[in-house]
């Protein structure tokens, strides 16, 4: 059962996103920040990362520049309300697999997981 991390300093949009992901049988985990997230993935590398970008403590693209610093390669869905177009090629740039509009379209974002763990084999 492939692992989700979800980083969103929102505990209502953690708990929205568990709550899709857990009745699709996936494995999540939740952090609060980008600092936490980083931490878990370290830890025990997920399948996924589902990652706000403004955050407290340490930011979305902060995070996605952390864990490519230490080689972590884990594919990152960007979950976001900011729409503006430079903010989503920074996404890509930075190599975010998907980039993904807030408030959450669940057929959409049910497909993009599935489309993103079928490419690596989960």
């Amino acid at each position: 059962m492939p692992r989700i991390l979800i980083t969103d300093d929102s505990s209502f949009q953690r708990k929205i996103i568990s709550s899709i992901l857990d009745k699709e049988g996936f494995e999540t985990v939740c952090a609060r920040n980008g600092r936490e997230g980083l931490d878990l993935a370290a830890e025990n590398p997920p399948d996924l990362i589902i990652l706000d970008l403004l955050m407290p403590e340490m930011d979305g693209f902060e995070m996605m520049k952390q864990l490519r610093d230490r080689g972590l390669t884990t594919p990152v869905i960007i979950l976001t309300a900011d729409i503006q177009e430079s903010t989503l090629d920074t996404c890509r740039k930075m190599g975010a697999r998907a980039c993904l509009n807030k408030p959450l379209k669940k057929d959409d974002f049910l497909v993009t997981i599935r489309d993103i763990l079928d490419q690596g084999g989960i």
